[in-house]
């Protein structure tokens, strides 16, 4: 069973913004075994939409479409796939209107055709209710092929995208598969399968093991089978022991675990509460923790401590102690954690300082160095790390470090 994923907007071929449902839709396709065998990207053109359809409905079972759904006059994804299935008339869908009324009310804004327009769709198709925003999804049944239209919004698409994984386990007979999940961080990809080189020899061979790296979640090792059995659960599991007593505290969780969510298990079970003071990641740390939901039962506050001023009258932070080592230095950014945790009367607290750049780097101290510094009940740890990459990847490399030094310490 293969499928194809179609992107529809202008905004994306001019890179205004970044195409991040193609990567969901993938993930929750192969899921339940269904190979994607192209995705591309589309400019909002009729001749050029209905060219790839039909090059696409010549090779896939499956055609995902996001993008170009709204109510106004480049949003015409809905008019092409009323023509290319051969619809005969529009049809209002009242579902789709009372949440299109029901969200234009709570915006404070006056209905007007435009929105009424959204609720209308093609007598082709059949609705997806969408909850979340005003252009519903669409699911065609083309030829003995499925086509499904969906907004490009991320969270729309995502919420609509559960039901659409439901209806195509129940009109294809899609094979069996198995998949199992284990998170790893602090081992670069390349070195982490030089290190399991041995033991990924060793693995059965109907256990397919692949690497899916992220820079800010670490390395995930995805364990699947095709065709399992009542045993494969067991089978899969005794190989990640065998992973366990290779990377011992390097695996920190299993399947869509992060960082931040594994520290939330790990300060509740201690009862314990956390503290930030950031500088060079500005607040990226505290954005992390709080984005887990019941955070507010460890998770003090934050301080952003990007003015030397700052990090001395409100951390604490002993003057001498920059002039003489400068900001971005093991010994300030030691007491900046410190001071973050008496101030916010914390158990634990995560300080950052560093270069994120492109510019302010130096020979001694270049763009990419960064100091973190965790202050404990025991006392205080830190390290410099030095990240390539551009300011927002050194950021995202810089808060997921410092994430993880405080998981090390959590664990001990």
């Amino acid at each position: 069973m293969t499928a194809e994923i179609i992107t529809i907007g202008d905004e994306i071929l001019i890179g205004q913004i970044v195409d991040t449902n193609s990567a969901y839709i993938s993930e929750k396709l192969n899921a339940i075994g269904v190979r994607v065998g192209e995705i591309v990207s589309v400019s909002d053109n009729r001749a050029h939409i209905l060219d790839t359809l039909k090059q696409a409905s010549l090779r896939a079972d499956i055609l995902i479409l996001t993008g170009g759904l709204g109510p106004t006059k480049d949003d015409i994804t809905k008019h092409i796939l009323a023509e290319f299935t051969g619809a005969k008339d529009w049809v209002l869908h009242q579902p789709s209107l009372a949440v299109v009324e029901e969200i234009i009310t709570r915006r404070g804004l006056p209905m007007n055709e435009l929105n009424r327009w959204q609720a209308m769709l093609p007598d082709t198709c059949e609705v997806l209710l969408n909850r979340l925003g005003t252009a519903p999804g669409m699911w065609f049944n083309y030829r003995g092929k499925v086509i499904v239209s969906m907004p490009g919004v991320p969270f729309e698409m995502q919420y609509i995208m559960q039901e659409v994984v439901e209806k195509l386990k129940t009109v294809f007979q899609l094979p069996p598969i198995y998949h199992k999940t284990i998170t790893t961080y602090g081992i670069p990809e390349s070195l982490l399968a030089e290190r399991l080189a041995s033991w990924e020899e060793k693995l059965p061979p109907h256990i397919k093991l692949a690497y899916l790296p992220n820079p800010q979640t670490g390395v995930r090792l995805r364990f699947s089978v095709y065709e399992p059995d009542s045993e494969t659960a067991n089978e899969v599991a005794r190989q990640i022991e065998k992973l366990q007593n290779l990377l011992g505290n390097a695996i920190y969780g299993e399947g869509t675990d992060t960082l931040e969510i594994v520290l939330s298990r790990l300060l509740k079970e201690k009862n314990a509460t956390l503290a930030t003071a950031e500088s060079c990641t500005g607040g990226k740390i505290a954005s992390m923790i709080t984005s887990v939901s019941g955070s507010s039962a460890y998770f003090r506050g934050g301080i952003i401590a990007y003015d030397n001023e700052v990090k001395i009258n409100i951390l604490g932070v002993d003057k001498t102690i920059i002039e003489t080592h400068g900001a971005v230095s093991l010994e300030v950014v030691e007491q900046m954690a410190l001071g973050a945790r008496k101030t916010l009367c914390s158990d634990y607290a995560i300080a950052t300082s560093g270069i994120a750049g492109p510019n302010g780097g130096t020979s001694q101290k270049p763009v990419g160095l960064v100091c973190i510094a965790v202050a404990t009940p025991r006392g205080v740890i830190s390290e410099q790390v030095n990240f390539t990459g551009n300011r927002p990847q050194i950021i995202e490399r810089s808060a997921a470090c410092a994430l993880n030094l405080l998981r090390l310490e959590l664990l001990k």
